[in-house]
């Protein structure tokens, strides 16, 4: 169906950081995926797993007990010190599973009409629930009714959360991206994410952020949310967990980790052995490679190459970024920007209009994160030169 408009390029086969088309032509990709091939592409360990699994079981069902779902289980929950996982296949199903989670810990409280609080600018996901939790009106319109039981704040907006703490009594639960992707790599305060933790510990609200796009060592930390050192109830994970095999996850502890009984919330396909072992895979290899900490010290050094390039050029409005999750947003709209850099065999993303969005891989190595710089940097002033 017509759901989106693809650039004129179709890739047959990657290698670490490229791509190559259908005409032998390599890129470099500075988006992997949108922040899914944390490892690159074709991986070998990611590759030898998925084929020695398919070799021998893809899928039980979860009506039998998986191993590897196990395993994986029990992985996320030590790097992340969570106590239990649900597996899903996306992004927007594992945000769908936090949702209901904090409608269930909502009733179970006697709450009739559990209220969620989400954030402007947000993106959660594209099913009803999670379209309706986004903060994006544009992404809503023409799918009304939207789902009820949702409050709004601006994002990066202790205030905002506190006065609908002193004006409704039936919020269970705040979910909140700790750095937006979508929404434009934005990053909040020093005491935005530490100031909601207090605020739930304070009204007995679930912490529930979505670390789809940040997590997975992709800002310098294993999840974005431990730059704050704060520790959520409820966290969401998918995109760079598989390294491009479908698989989500929501993790919880502490008492939103016991809401869920057998029948309240499945999956056919989550967590099967397939995807499990892909996602144990990536987990390993990032541990062992010590690609969380180089993440984070790459993208510094990238961060500060383009502040010193640009931060100064009339049209820049902000240059920012954590890890490998950079921002460059202008004072116009710049998607022709991903077509021009498409010509120079780089591939990139524009989101929210006007912010040129860069997901390179963990593995990403020094000469091509100085490619990256360099190519991003021309277009940039070549766009903002011709007065586009």
């Amino acid at each position: 169906m017509n759901t989106y408009k693809p650039l004129p390029v179709s890739f047959e086969r990657g290698e670490g950081a490229y791509l190559f088309d259908t005409k032998g032509e390599r890129y470099l990709d500075a988006l992997c995926g949108i922040a899914v091939c944390g490892l690159g592409h074709a991986h070998p360990a990611v590759s030898a797993a998925v084929c020695q699994q398919a070799k021998r079981l893809v899928h039980t069902s979860n009506l039998y007990q998986i191993p590897l779902q196990q395993a994986l289980a029990d992985e996320l929950c030590r790097v992340a010190a969570m106590d239990r996982a649900f597996f899903s296949n996306s992004g927007a199903e594992a945000n769908e599973a936090a949702l209901k989670l904090a409608r269930l810990y909502g009733h179970q409280k006697n709450i009739d009409r559990p209220q969620v609080i989400v954030t402007e600018g947000s993106f959660h996901g594209r099913t009803i629930a999670t379209l309706t939790a986004t903060g994006n009106r544009k992404i809503q319109a023409g799918f009304e009714p939207l789902v009820p039981g949702f409050l709004r704040a601006p994002y990066n907006d202790l205030d905002a959360i506190r006065a609908i703490a002193e004006n409704s009594s039936d919020v269970v639960a705040v979910l909140v991206e700790p750095v937006t992707g979508e929404g434009g790599i934005r990053i909040p305060g020093d005491d935005y994410l530490t100031g909601i933790r207090a605020l739930c510990d304070e009204h007995g609200w679930l912490m529930m952020l979505d670390e789809i796009q940040s997590g997975m060592g992709r800002t310098g930390r294993w999840f974005a949310h431990q730059h704050s050192r704060i520790q959520p109830d409820v966290m969401t994970l998918a995109k760079g967990l598989g390294n491009g095999v479908p698989i989500g996850a929501c993790l919880a502890r502490g008492a939103a980790a016991d809401v869920f009984r057998p029948g309240n919330h499945g999956s056919t396909f989550g967590g099967n052995p397939l995807a499990a072992s892909a996602a144990l895979a990536v987990l390993r290899t990032i541990e062992e490679d010590g690609l969380v900490s180089r993440a984070g010290e790459l993208g510094a050094r990238m961060l500060e190459q383009f502040r010193q390039r640009l931060g100064g050029l009339a049209g820049v409005v902000d240059v920012r970024g954590t890890g490998l999750m950079l921002g460059i947003e202008l004072d116009r709209p710049c998607s022709e920007l991903m077509q021009s850099a498409l010509q120079r065999k780089l591939l990139i993303n524009v989101t929210a209009d006007t912010v040129v969005r860069l997901l390179p891989p963990l593995i990403v190595s020094d000469e091509q994160a100085q490619t990256i710089v360099s190519t991003v940097c021309g277009l940039v002033e070549d766009f903002l030169g011709s007065g586009q």
